[in-house]
């Protein structure tokens, strides 16, 4: 296992099996996005290659549903980056990890960043063993979730005038659930569980904002509660009290 080639190969495929168990919440999402958008007025082309280039789930749901109301395009890449502006938060998480990197590397990983693949990849990058090739157990997961991803929104299409009114079906409960799974590990210490509890608070306090800002609005109120928590932590203990 020392060898680089046998080294890199190992951490390639655990990363894909680390993001199996992942792989299944993006199922019913995929087939719905496939679904909505083969009776949103895209073509299929069009959609495909919004599923292949803008590879974001919650991104592609709510472009295909504003194309569908015939909003106008700045609105809609408006919406779309305030909902991605998630992925600056995880891109400055990795950035300690992945910024020796050649550009070669940085930019498909950048691209492939999803929330399913920073979650397992940044408790990879945590552990304490001082393998120099974790880069391609996010490359392994990486690769997974945009291959199982681009498969379901396809059949999505392709099945999409057969599935009538697909929303209505209640399968898009499974995004939620996979997003609880992934959070709950990082919940270790009372920062963690305040900055989490407080962000799930906003976020439905904020629901009917606009253009989904009460994703910034609960993402920075998550953060600054934690940080708060953590200061007081400190301060309580720079001064000798439990």
């Amino acid at each position: 296992m020392n060898h680089p080639e046998s080294l890199n190969r190992h951490e390639f495929f655990s990363g894909i099996r680390d993001t199996l168990p992942l792989l299944l919440g993006a199922l019913p999402f995929g087939l719905i996005y496939g679904a909505i958008a083969a009776t949103s007025g895209l073509s299929m082309t069009a959609a495909i290659l919004m599923s292949a280039l803008v590879f974001a789930g919650s991104s592609q749901f709510i472009a295909v549903g504003l194309v569908a109301a015939q909003t106008p395009v700045a609105i809609i890449v408006l919406t779309t980056l305030i909902v991605n502006l998630r992925h600056m938060l995880y891109s400055a998480t990795l950035l300690p990890y992945l910024k020796d990197l050649p550009q070669r590397w940085r930019i498909p990983l950048a691209f492939w960043l999803t929330d399913e693949t920073f979650a397992v990849t940044v408790h990879r990058f945590q552990r304490s063993d001082s393998s120099p090739c974790k880069h391609w157990y996010q490359l392994g997961s990486s690769i997974a979730m945009y291959l199982n991803w681009q498969f379901w929104c396809f059949l999505g299409l392709v099945l999409g005038h057969r599935i009538p009114d697909a929303q209505s079906w209640g399968l898009d409960v499974a995004m939620p659930v996979t997003f609880i799974g992934m959070i709950i590990p990082f919940v270790k210490t009372l920062p963690v569980l305040l900055s989490v509890l407080t962000a799930g608070a906003a976020s439905l306090l904020t629901l009917a904002m606009p253009y989904k800002l009460g994703i910034v609005v609960s993402a920075f109120a998550g953060i600054a509660s934690g940080l708060l928590a953590q200061r007081i932590i400190d301060a309580r203990r720079e001064a000798g009290r439990p």
